[in-house]
């Protein structure tokens, strides 16, 4: 109880902060004043708190969350501690789709009457194809059991599809691979305030139906067997998680690009801080922690800079990295 107090209050300083601080210096009563919805003396001053700051720090909270709660459900799923989001390919199949939007079409898309262009475009390619892969590696989870063999089917699936972008960044324009280049540093501001009820409503609603995956879950890690004399079918189970999962990575890269290590490192800190294993605590615990990491991680790449933003795949790597080579290290037994 004593961590999730703190997470709590991580949670809502760090959000505030985010909203308090960034690229541009706004006093902290003009930023109140906005957020109350008072005019401020400068016109540029709302503009940048209600359009740019408070989407990004919601995108922030929300996207940790659905990374790190994705990351401890296919970890527990498939018990390997590896385990992340990107691993079935999911990734690199929404780096697929907005590859063929920048490097192939333009930047524009045409379904039918309808036309897409600029970041619509790119967020509807990376969608679609986030989702394609998804439908496939659901579709093998339907003939193959073996949950490791699906985890090889999965890796595969990623391996052609970043195949197929390093073939489209090879015959684009430079403008294209300039474009693709920067979605794939990854940040958290590309939801605009028109964007954000639609990012919001999938997000959440994907996260309150992975709290309905806690009892199976915790009775998979007893083992595949004694789970299914328990009754749980298994790969039912397996196959919900997957389209959970397949569904909260595709709407978070669609809109923020790829984002590491948040999905792959949160869920061990979060047993490391409450040493449980027991999903009824550990996926509340491994949400806030989420949530805290990446309102930490934008915090530190809207930082002012005379170089402008940091990429944000450029600071999540610093803090997940050591989080992932510690547990490597104590599972063979170098760390006590």
């Amino acid at each position: 109880m004593r961590y999730v107090t703190i997470l709590i209050l991580s949670t809502a300083l760090l959000f505030l902060a985010n909203i308090l601080f960034g690229s541009v210096s706004i006093p902290a009563d003009a930023v109140i004043n906005i957020l109350l919805g008072n005019e401020s003396e400068k016109s540029s001053w709302n503009y940048i708190v209600v359009e740019s700051r408070l989407p990004q720090a919601i995108t922030a909270l929300l996207s940790g969350m659905a990374l790190s709660v994705s990351g401890l459900m296919l970890q527990t799923a498939f018990r390997n501690p590896l385990a992340d989001p990107s691993i079935f390919g999911i990734s690199s199949g929404a780096g697929l789709g907005a590859a063929f939007v920048m490097l192939l079409f333009g930047g524009t898309m045409t379904a039918g009457q309808v036309s897409f262009s600029g970041y619509a475009a790119v967020f509807f390619g990376a969608f679609l194809g986030a989702m394609a892969v998804m439908a496939v590696v659901f579709a093998f989870s339907l003939l193959v059991r073996n949950s490791a063999m699906l985890l090889i089917v999965g890796i595969m699936i990623g391996y052609i599809a970043s195949s197929a972008i390093s073939l489209l960044n090879f015959f684009a324009t430079e403008e294209g691979v300039k474009s693709y280049l920067v979605w794939g540093l990854g940040s958290f501001g590309g939801v605009s305030m028109r964007q954000l009820p639609l990012f919001t409503t999938v997000t959440i609603l994907s996260l309150l139906s992975s709290l309905l995956l806690i009892k199976p879950l915790n009775i998979i890690q007893l083992g595949r067997s004694y789970a299914e004399n328990l009754g749980i079918r298994t790969h039912v189970v397996r196959n919900c998680l997957l389209v959970i999962t397949g569904l909260l990575t595709a709407v978070v890269t669609s809109f923020c690009g790829p984002v590491s290590f948040i999905g792959l490192a949160v869920p061990h800190l979060s047993r490391m801080m409450i040493r449980t294993s027991h999903h009824g605590i550990l996926m509340p615990v491994t949400m806030l922690t989420g949530s805290v990491v990446a309102l930490f991680c934008n915090l530190i790449s809207t930082l002012p800079s005379s170089a402008g933003l940091i990429p944000l795949n450029a600071i999540t790597p610093v803090l997940g990295a050591p989080v992932v080579i510690f547990v490597i290290m104590r599972k063979m037994g170098g760390i006590d």
